[in-house]
């Protein structure tokens, strides 16, 4: 189901957690939750329900290492999407709708899928 009037969630769970959003973003009932640090740069559009988390979320039963998220500017998540731990989106990218992006993703690319991978590059012309 696609909430599109549905609330962010933006959540630090540890002391020292950083979320830093850039300018010109859009979010439509997205979650952020961050254990170390998530980054998100300028003119970054989340689609609805997307999930960005540098951690598992089971860490106090089953302890695992946070990894920082880095979103650069100009991406465009795809709703449902989940940015897990680790990855890192470079600029101008555009993920696909119910994606789950668990390795890094280039700059200028479209990329999709379970698990999100490179479905096609994004030259200077557009094409």
């Amino acid at each position: 189901r696609v909430l599109f009037r549905s609330k962010c969630i933006l959540s630090t769970h540890t002391k020292n957690a950083l979320i830093q959003i850039g300018d010109n973003c859009g979010f439509s009932g997205v979650t952020i939750g961050a254990f170390e640090k998530i980054v998100i740069g300028n003119n970054v559009l989340c689609g609805a329900n997307t999930v960005i988390t540098d951690f598992d979320w089971h860490s106090s039963r089953y302890p695992s290492e946070a990894k920082p998220v880095i979103i650069h500017d100009n991406v465009w998540l795809g709703l449902n999407t989940v940015i897990l731990k680790g990855v890192e989106i470079g600029q101008n990218s555009i993920i696909g709708a119910s994606s789950l992006v668990v390795k890094s993703i280039p700059a200028n690319v479209i990329a999709a899928g379970n698990p999100c991978k490179v479905i096609k590059y994004i030259t200077d012309n557009g094409e």
